[in-house]
């Protein structure tokens, strides 16, 4: 084999490489562009005030009150205080016994206090509503579905809900006695 021949089979050899290198480059830049777009077109709907609280029904873990279950649409008429929480929090630790103190004054004025707790494992929420000796009604939403269709992000957040079924007001983080008092008046049903 002469020099020229090898010469050949070299730039061959680099012809070779660059298409599948560019072939390669153009596969990851389409995955690439493909990522983008489905993100974008995939955006969560994000619930704010004004809006119509999204129907969902899920288990009640708390044995301290004998409902098996929760339809949130079943609660039309009654104002709703929904709190998203886990045990791991320490802002929704500090908030809980607030509302416990109020959930039996606020429950005989229509409005229901339902809190859905985010934890992997029912154990720690079953010791957690015996060391605050919850009340009200925990529900476990095990595979996610209420928190992506509310799309909550930072927990605690709640939301309280009018008799009608609108969203009066969203707020994210842990909330004081005094300003869970207030927001609970806002939604007593008139």
């Amino acid at each position: 084999m002469g020099l020229d021949q090898i010469r050949e089979q070299k730039k061959k050899k680099k012809k070779k490489r660059l298409i599948y290198r560019s072939i390669i480059l153009a596969l990851l830049l389409i995955a690439v562009v493909y990522a983008l777009i489905s993100n974008l077109s995939d955006e969560k709907t994000t619930y704010e005030a004004g809006d119509d609280a999204p129907d969902f029904k899920l288990n009640q873990v708390n044995k301290n009150n004998d409902t098996d279950h929760i339809q949130l649409s079943s609660l039309k008429g009654k104002g709703v205080m929904l709190n998203f929480w886990a045990t791991y929090c320490k802002p929704c630790e500090k908030e809980m016994p607030f509302m416990q103190h109020l959930y039996a004054k606020y429950k005989k004025k229509g409005v229901e206090i339902i809190t859905v707790n985010l934890d992997a494992n029912k154990l720690v929420v079953n010791r957690f509503i015996d060391r605050f000796d919850l009340t009200f009604p925990v529900l476990y939403d095990q595979q996610d579905q209420v928190r992506e269709l509310y799309n909550i992000v930072p927990i605690p957040s709640t939301f309280f809900i009018d008799s009608k079924g609108k969203i009066v007001r969203k707020v994210e983080g842990g909330l004081t006695l005094e300003k869970l008092n207030g927001y609970l008046q806002e939604i007593e049903p008139k």
